[in-house]
């Protein structure tokens, strides 16, 4: 049989409520994760990186891959810095290197890690989701942080929606709405303010989607032959959601523009990250297609579900009974591993994590990062795991 996609869990560090013990106890063998506490622009020192290594590897684990290494928005926006930047970048590549790490994730959207409007939205069963609610995301952008031009993007009816929506919310939940939407990097408690991001919305004022994705060109051609010189494999994550919002363009969300990024420099060491949560919040992204099509780029795979709404609403799923087929997509994926296996590719165990559990049973009693806890996640990787063997089995039967 060809080997399991190897299981790995994300930790954010020494300060990561769930600790590594814990995680010890849900079968996984690699840890995901990046020193948070350095500045996103800044050189990760090899003393850094050994020291969180040790720590991990102590406890049992392989380090399996960093994310991320955060793009700094000069890049993203083209300024003058950039190039500074890009130089940081590559010596913390070679840094990794030299400490044997080989995987890298990261994502080109602008400013925010990825968006959501709810932190705690609750299941019938009580248990605690991530939800993205399209009039709640309308009523923020028109009303709240009334931004210009908004509402030559919204419809009528969507207009209407987010007004009603505004209408239903005190002060305090207007607060609420704004921080989720406004949350930074994963791993911080970083928000902006609203004045604090408009500043971002004029930076990137004459950035459209072109000329995002003529950035995200530059940044590969100069730090991929780097990377392959290295044994470093990078690996894009998707826009989440995989539509423009607030202003800001879109450069990973969908198989169209997937291709075009690892055309941009055609190496082993550009590649993908596969997160079914991102791309199945649009319903037209085909993601068994896109893994048959594009499999051979992909170093790394987030496995979650959303269920989507007819009003591009969507809510964290359980990882099989989400609006994406799981089935077809974990069949997907070990084919891609039988083709890399026929062809003599030694990078078969594609790290595979279980991404943004729900909260359910003593998750609630830590404060951990949203959609991190672990025994929603231990759950998600269960399931995962027990339909991989599943299909391997039915299909070398």
């Amino acid at each position: 049989m060809i080997p399991n996609l190897e299981q790995t869990f994300r930790w954010f560090g020494p300060a990561d409520p769930v600790i590594l013990q814990a995680i010890k106890q849900t079968g996984a063998t690699g840890i995901v994760t990046a020193l948070h506490h350095v500045p996103c622009g800044e050189i990760w020192s090899l003393e850094e990186i050994r020291k969180r290594k040790a720590a991990i590897n102590a406890s049992g684990f392989r380090w399996s891959v960093v994310e991320s290494v955060n793009i700094h928005e000069s890049i993203k926006i083209g300024t003058g810095e950039r190039d500074h930047y890009i130089s940081n970048y590559v010596e913390t590549l070679k840094n990794l290197a030299q400490a044997g790490i080989n995987l890298v994730c990261y994502n080109f959207m602008p400013v925010l890690d990825w968006t959501r409007t709810h932190l705690d939205y609750r299941l019938p069963n009580n248990a605690s989701a991530l939800r993205y609610h399209a009039p709640a995301l309308a009523a923020f952008d028109l009303y709240i942080l009334q931004r210009e031009g908004a509402f030559l993007e919204f419809n009528a009816a969507q207009q209407l929606a987010a007004k009603i929506y505004l209408d239903s919310l005190n002060a305090d939940e207007k607060k609420l709405l704004t921080n989720t939407v406004l949350a930074g990097l994963p791993g911080t408690d970083e928000v902006f303010t609203v004045e604090e991001f408009k500043v971002y919305l004029e930076k990137y004022s004459a950035v459209d989607e072109l000329k995002l994705k003529e950035n995200l060109s530059y940044f590969l051609s100069a730090i991929i032959p780097y990377a392959e010189k290295l044994g470093v494999k990078m690996c894009i994550h998707p826009d989440d959601p995989p539509i423009p919002i607030l202003g800001l363009p879109r450069v990973a969300k969908n198989e169209e523009d997937l291709n075009d990024i690892v055309n941009m420099y055609k190496s082993p060491a550009n590649g993908l990250t596969l997160c079914t949560g991102s791309l199945g919040a649009n319903g037209a992204n085909d993601i068994p297609g896109i893994i048959s099509r594009l499999g051979s780029h992909i170093h790394f795979l987030h496995l979650r579900n959303v269920n989507r709404e007819a009003d591009g609403s969507f809510y964290e799923a359980e990882h099989l009974t989400g609006s994406t087929d799981m089935y077809a997509v974990m069949k997907s994926v070990i084919n891609e591993q039988l083709k890399r296996e026929k062809a003599g590719r030694t990078d078969i165990a594609i790290p595979m994590r279980p991404d943004h559990g729900h909260k359910i049973l003593d998750d609630f009693n830590y404060n951990t990062y949203p959609g991190y806890s672990v025994i929603g996640r231990l759950k998600g990787l269960a399931e995962l795991r027990g339909l991989e063997l599943g299909i391997k089995r039915t299909l070398t039967a």
